[in-house]
C-alpha cells in the first residue's frame, strides 16, 4: 500500500523525490523514476541527457543574440551542438529517438520549452 502510494505521489508531481524528502525512489518503489513515469506515459519524449544539452546550447544562442562578440561563447557552442549532435546520432542508432529526427538550431527552444 505504502509504494502504491508513494508511486502516485510522485508521478503525480513529476518530481524526482526531492520535494518529498525521499532519497531514493527506487528503494521504496522497487522501480525506477524513469521507469514509473514511462509507465504512466509522463515521461518526455527527449532523453533527459540530450534536452539538457539543447537547453544549454538554446542559453548560449540567446546569449549570443546579446553579446555577438563572445569568441568564447561561440566556441562553446560548437561544441555543445557537437555532443548533441553525437548523442543523437546514438539515440538514433538504439532506436530511443526516430531515426528521422534531427536536431536544428531554429527549432530547438521549441523542444525545451
Amino acid at each position: 500500500w505504502y509504494q502504491r502510494r508513494v508511486r502516485e505521489a510522485v508521478v503525480s508531481t513529476q518530481s524526482t523525490g526531492d520535494s518529498h524528502g525521499v532519497n531514493q525512489i527506487k528503494h521504496l518503489t522497487g522501480t525506477k523514476i524513469l521507469r514509473i513515469l514511462r509507465a504512466k506515459g509522463l515521461a518526455s519524449k527527449i532523453p533527459e541527457d540530450l534536452y539538457h544539452l539543447i537547453k544549454k546550447a538554446v542559453a548560449i544562442r540567446k546569449h549570443l543574440e546579446k553579446n555577438r562578440q563572445d569568441k568564447d561563447s561561440k566556441y562553446r557552442l560548437i561544441l555543445i551542438e557537437s555532443r548533441v549532435h553525437k548523442l543523437a546520432r546514438y539515440y538514433k542508432r538504439k532506436s530511443v529517438l526516430p531515426p528521422n529526427w534531427k536536431y536544428e538550431s531554429s527549432t530547438a527552444s521549441a523542444l525545451v520549452a
